[in-house]
């Protein structure tokens, strides 16, 4: 989490570098180019490697380890391969019909924007190349039960397009961040490099698609993969509506929704990566432990989010401000940051659940539920989206209005179909504990909306920079005191977990000193490790 923590901390100041570099009058349109470029490398990605991934490569290759470790180690070069000769192929394909695929994406485009969109995507599909491989490796650290360096590794990520904004931006303009994509990919996959090989990694070129282990990865990514090729219609139809928008849309969407990402990264992510070895493990092993490991998760999950998301719901605007620029970034354009924060943030405890249910379905080898799941939600969103964003007109907001109801309804749908398929909450172990939580969360925003309205209206001036720092850091520590001081009277046990994980951090030179992924792994592999949200 913490590692998250910082990827996304990162991640917001790319983006009021971003904000800074190009959100001025006349050129907000460059920044909508620029989000919108990612939409095909980012699909081909999604497809070819998260489906696999998150769905196949790692439960099987989990098992493979306990089983065959050296066979395991075959079975990651041939996964490697066989991807990267399919990206080649389809890169190849896409960068030659680019045209065609960005105008189908962005037809409101004009012809100034619809030019730079070709040539930014052609140059983002080298990223991709990176990424796959580097995403791979990542999952290979994870079925290790290694969370650091690939949690480090979206770091780098971010690092590599701050200083492409940075450093390229003035002689380049817009290319400039675009390369620091390429940097940054680059950087997300050397960082891992060392650690993996230190484990037992050796490559080896070889292809085989008669594998028995690549037939059941294939066969269990396929409606993992065609469940993300459904959401990747909601995505597309997101950049496809936000640019026939006013100018400027698109990137205020996108800066909306990575604050929304932020909890949903830190809290859903980091416990469903951390969550799905073990759980596919347990899911053969001891299926009490499954659903203990499940349950805990789950509520872990909203004891974090749910205060992450009143928090984001009463301060969205002093920290759409503090995150983008209080003076580089039009007012006009804060306010509507800020509204855009607002509906996003009453989804996010159901996107951090999302995270694990899913997972949870991958653990049993049950990828099909999840797709039929998925597609439900796409249709919900987008037929909300082009109701609400043309019909109601409400623009921008009505995307994400759309988004936050379909992911409700798909979390509260796979919580269902899993508790149908598996029962594994009660009253007493989920529904009982998750009343608590959510009361301390309606008294949490009580304690942050009435300070912040004090402050802000008879004590700081929040016209500066410092008064705005110091608003938003005493309205949180006061909330966030308050959601702690009902979770010691309501004897929400989620306290006292965390309270013991807090502990450990007193002791975290020793537990880093004897850490492999952290000292050892760096030590053996050379220089690479000093040398992807």
């Amino acid at each position: 989490m913490v590692a998250i923590l910082a990827s996304r901390f990162l991640g917001l100041v790319r983006d009021r570098l971003l904000a800074g570099t190009f959100f001025k009058s006349g050129q907000e349109w460059q920044l909508d180019v620029y989000f919108a470029a990612f939409r095909i490398p980012d699909m081909l990605f999604q497809l070819l490697v998260l489906g696999a991934l998150s769905a196949a490569f790692i439960p099987v290759f989990s098992r493979l380890l306990v089983e065959d470790e050296s066979y395991a180690w075959k079975l990651a070069s041939l996964v490697i391969n066989l991807s990267s000769l399919v990206f080649l192929v389809l890169a190849l394909i896409i960068f030659i019909w680019m045209p065609i695929f960005c105008r189908l994406i962005a037809p409101n485009f004009s012809l100034a924007e619809f030019t730079l969109m070709v040539s930014l995507t052609r140059l983002m599909l080298l990223a991709q190349f990176f990424f796959i491989v580097s995403n791979i490796l990542t999952g290979i650290l994870q079925s290790y039960q290694r969370f650091l360096i690939p949690a480090l590794a979206p770091v780098v990520y971010n690092l590599g397009i701050i200083l492409g904004i940075i450093f390229l931006s003035g002689p380049l303009g817009i290319y400039g961040p675009t390369l620091g994509v390429v940097i940054g990919a680059f950087l997300h996959f050397i960082v891992q490099l060392p650690l993996v090989l230190h484990l037992g990694f050796v490559y080896q070129p070889i292809l085989s698609f008669k594998d028995p282990y690549v037939r059941r990865i294939g066969k269990l990514m396929l409606p993992r993969t065609l469940a993300l090729a459904v959401s990747q219609i909601e995505l597309t139809v997101a950049v496809f509506i936000a640019t026939s928008l006013s100018a400027g849309s698109l990137a205020i969407f996108y800066f909306a929704q990575h604050l929304n990402d932020l909890p949903v990264g830190l809290f859903g992510l980091t416990i469903g990566q951390a969550a799905l070895p073990v759980l596919a493990v347990e899911a053969v092993k001891n299926k009490a432990n499954f659903n203990k490991l499940l349950v805990n998760s789950l509520r872990q999950i909203l004891y974090l989010a749910l205060p992450a998301s009143v928090l984001l719901l009463v301060l969205r605007i002093p920290v759409v401000r503090l995150a983008f620029g209080a003076r580089s970034f039009p007012w006009e354009a804060t306010l509507l940051t800020g509204k855009v924060v607002a509906l996003f943030s009453l989804s996010i405890f159901a996107q951090a659940m999302i995270q694990v249910l899913v997972r949870a379905f991958y653990a049993l080898q049950d990828t099909k539920t999840p797709f039929y799941l998925a597609t439900m939600a796409v249709l919900i969103n987008v037929c909300f989206s082009f109701f609400l964003t043309f019909r109601l007109n409400l623009a921008i907001l009505g995307l994400a209005t759309a988004i936050s109801l379909a992911s409700i309804c798909h979390a509260l749908s796979l919580l269902i179909f899993l508790q149908r398929k598996n029962p594994f909450v009660t009253w007493e172990n989920f529904f009982k504990p998750s009343l608590k939580i959510i009361l301390g969360t309606f008294l949490t925003a009580l304690a942050l909306w009435l300070p912040m309205r004090f402050l802000d209206r008879f004590i700081l001036d929040t016209t500066r920079t410092i008064n705005l720092i110091v608003l938003t850091l005493a309205v949180s520590f006061f909330g966030l005191s308050v959601y702690l001081l009902f979770s010691y009277w309501l004897k929400i046990e989620e306290l006292g977990r965390f309270l013991q994980l807090w502990h450990r951090f007193g002791a975290w030179r020793e537990i880093l000193g004897r850490s492999e992924e952290y000292l050892d792994g760096a030590k053996t592999s050379g220089d690479l490790l000093t040398g992807k949200e």
